[in-house]
């Protein structure tokens, strides 16, 4: 999916003061801006992105251009500024302190600390002499294929005054182009059917927007956890984890008759707990049904109690075990080859729909889940397994990675990239209209 509608800075609620510092850069970016600004070197310079495979989908490039917009440009007194961010950290660290205290805090003692980080934050944003309007940008959108070496991104302006900014904006790329990558790939070998993204789990959760981000960009139609879905105004999908059917004893049953009940049936409102697209208060009701390890009688316990109020069952077999329903094929028809037996296999798919639909249940969706992967998913729909939507976790946000890198190839328009890197022309590069992408996001300057 190509979005030529650009995200605005503001959505990604960067952390200003810390990317104008350096603080999450490579420490020889921050020495290199530093030693351009004591010589006063302020030539032009164009950074060229790139990055090293075929067909990749390039996510990112909004994220770059609003971390351009708040850590592009200068302190105009850098001593006093790194002594005010010195400052400026530890208050935050005690304003945390304080915040994890709230309970037994009054707003008396709460008020100062949180007034000491507003007035340094606000002290150093007068500092602050921005830069990004005198960038000029040439980017792909988010969405679009890029080509190994092909270029992503161009920045052309003062060097010294996004030199620092690197290695957080080549990381913004790397991240998002591999999880929308791997978010295609097994998108295409679904054929179709929703994919729907497991991945928080996998990551730390400072990328779960992001990340929640690029894996739509990808083609997947959900994921599951709010701020996945922030950026694009999607909320999280799920109904039953394995812990609340252990908490009611193993009973998958009742676990789910009772998620129907305080979830779909409470007369309070559930607010973001409803799923996008249904009325509001209402979740489709998918029960996990590999607590017992018998998949086919647990589907079937939780159909014959539901009914018609059971929107699918989830297929979650550990990859070590062998469930029950297979256990028991083996055993009828024994000397019978089984080409794989443990986790969600092709076979123990077809044992559910044919329970189901036998018991009158044809309208109960499966959802498969645990240890899917482009190849995986392929090969179930090269066998036609009557699987209706696939949940895919790590394999969105590991595996290949798809490392981007930045080149000055230009000085004041004169060549001079390095050896075996040289400025690549190129047709498909927007140019990125600095005025209508922040008219919504530029905060009014406070007055020195």
């Amino acid at each position: 999916m190509i979005v030529t509608q650009r995200l605005r800075p503001h959505v990604f609620r960067l952390p200003i003061e810390k990317i104008r510092a350096g603080y999450k850069s490579d420490i020889y970016f921050g020495r290199t801006k530093y030693i351009l600004e004591k010589d006063g070197r302020r030539g032009r310079a164009t950074m060229q992105l790139f990055q090293k495979h075929s067909s990749a989908v390039i996510v990112g490039t909004d994220q770059v251009l609003a971390i351009l917009h708040v850590g592009a440009g200068r302190y105009r007194d850098r001593m006093r500024a790194q002594r005010l961010f010195e400052r400026y950290l530890a208050s935050e660290q005690r304003l945390y302190s304080s915040w994890l205290e709230l309970p037994r805090l009054d707003w008396a003692s709460y008020e100062p600390v949180a007034r000491e980080v507003f007035e340094i934050s606000r002290e150093l944003s007068t500092l602050w002499e921005p830069a990004w309007q005198e960038l000029q940008v040439d980017s792909l959108y988010d969405g679009e294929i890029a080509t190994e070496y092909e270029p992503v991104m161009r920045i052309t302006g003062e060097y010294a005054a996004f030199a620092h900014l690197e290695t957080i904006y080549l990381g913004a790329l790397t991240e998002g182009t591999k999880i929308a990558t791997n978010t295609r790939d097994v998108v295409a070998a679904a054929r179709g059917k929703p994919v729907i993204m497991f991945g928080a789990r996998h990551q730390a959760q400072e990328g779960q927007a992001g990340s929640g981000y690029a894996a739509y960009i990808g083609g997947a139609m959900g994921v599951s956890t709010d701020e996945q879905g922030e950026w694009w105004g999607s909320k999280g999908l799920g109904t039953i984890p394995h812990a609340l059917i252990a908490v009611y004893g193993g009973d998958t049953t009742l676990a789910t008759l009772k998620f129907d009940e305080h979830i779909n049936r409470s007369p309070e409102p559930v607010g973001h707990l409803t799923a996008p697209g249904t009325p509001e208060g209402h979740v489709n009701v998918t029960a996990l049904v590999d607590f017992q390890n018998d998949v086919v009688n647990t589907s079937l316990g939780v159909a014959h109690a539901l009914g018609g109020r059971l929107w699918g069952v989830r297929l979650d077999t550990s990859e070590s075990m062998v469930d029950l329903a297979i256990v028991r094929e083996l055993a009828e028809h024994q000397g019978r080859a089984q080409p794989e037996v443990r986790g969600v296999t092709p076979r123990l798919v077809e044992l559910v729909r044919e329970a189901l639909d036998r018991g009158g249940y044809q309208h109960v969706k499966i959802v498969a889940s645990g240890g899917f992967n482009a190849e995986k998913i392929r090969r179930f729909e090269e066998l036609g397994v009557p699987v209706d939507v696939y949940g895919v976790g790590s394999a969105l946000v590991h595996g290949t990675t798809f490392d981007h890198t930045a080149d000055i190839v230009q000085v004041e328009g004169r060549d001079v990239a390095k050896v075996g890197r040289e400025f690549i022309a190129s047709e498909r590069l927007h140019r990125v209209d600095w005025r209508t992408l922040v008219e919504e996001s530029e905060p009014a300057r406070p007055s020195a």
